[in-house]
């Protein structure tokens, strides 16, 4: 049994598959442990598979080049899936033609709350400039965060790791949030999550209420629009690159 899965291990290991292979059986365990926990917050599935397959590569000693080479088809269909968030939308049409303007004027809100907290804390902590403009973009989901990124003069590797830090918590912590500030309107909880916490605040806001899920994703399509276009204009305004 254990050279069968050796071989197994060798084939995967020199090809594509390793990648996409290794994401889908972590996401798999990470999963039944969140259902285990009666998907308790704190054991959210993507966290926990990030740790499972950090744990995997940095013992099997394989690179992250490696890896992703099998685990881009994954990161292709992020794509497909964000654009499928406008099937649910659409079936909250009305709801978004009246209060369209609401909407909007909370993401833009949102949107610089979350990014002149974020460089303002990095700057008292000390951090350096390239870290400060890292940072800025944290909020939007990563393909959009890692571009803006480089184009404000960030390091998009370090982008990546605190747009899923920022995700994970703020799925993490959104429903006590919410719950404390007395927010019961789904519309309104759901764009939070997806102001605040882009495509994993999204995910978790689908396990609530197809309501909430639909506008965490309009939110997360509004804030990454608006940080992609303003925040490059707005640092270079002020001086900042």
């Amino acid at each position: 049994m254990t050279g069968r899965l050796t071989d197994i291990w060798v084939y995967l290991a020199a090809s594509p598959l390793l990648g996409l292979t290794a994401t889908l059986i972590a996401y798999q365990l990470a999963y039944a442990i969140y259902a285990k926990t009666k998907f308790n917050s704190l054991a959210n599935p993507v966290a926990i598979a990030v740790a499972i397959l950090v744990l995997v590569l940095s013992l099997t000693g394989t690179s992250y080049k490696t890896y992703f080479a099998g685990a881009q088809f994954v990161h292709f269909l992020l794509g497909p899936a964000t654009v499928a968030l406008a099937i649910p939308l659409y079936q909250q049409i009305s709801k978004l033609r009246r209060h369209w303007l609401a909407f909007l004027a909370g993401s833009l809100l949102g949107s610089a709350a979350a990014i002149s907290t974020a460089m303002g804390l990095a700057w008292l902590l000390g951090a350096s400039p390239v870290t400060v403009l890292s940072i800025a973009p944290k909020s939007v989901t990563m393909a959009i965060a890692m571009g803006v990124s480089e184009k404000i003069g960030g390091l998009p590797s370090l982008t990546a790791v605190l747009v899923m830090l920022t995700g994970i918590a703020g799925a993490t912590m959104a429903r006590g949030i919410l719950n404390l500030l007395k927010i019961e309107d789904d519309s309104v909880r759901g764009f939070a999550l997806g102001v605040s916490a882009h495509g994993i605040g999204t995910a978790r806001a689908f396990q609530f209420s197809e309501e909430m899920g639909a506008f965490a994703g309009l939110a997360m399509g509004i804030s990454g629009l608006l940080t992609a276009l303003l925040l490059p204009l707005a640092l270079k305004l002020l001086g900042l690159i």
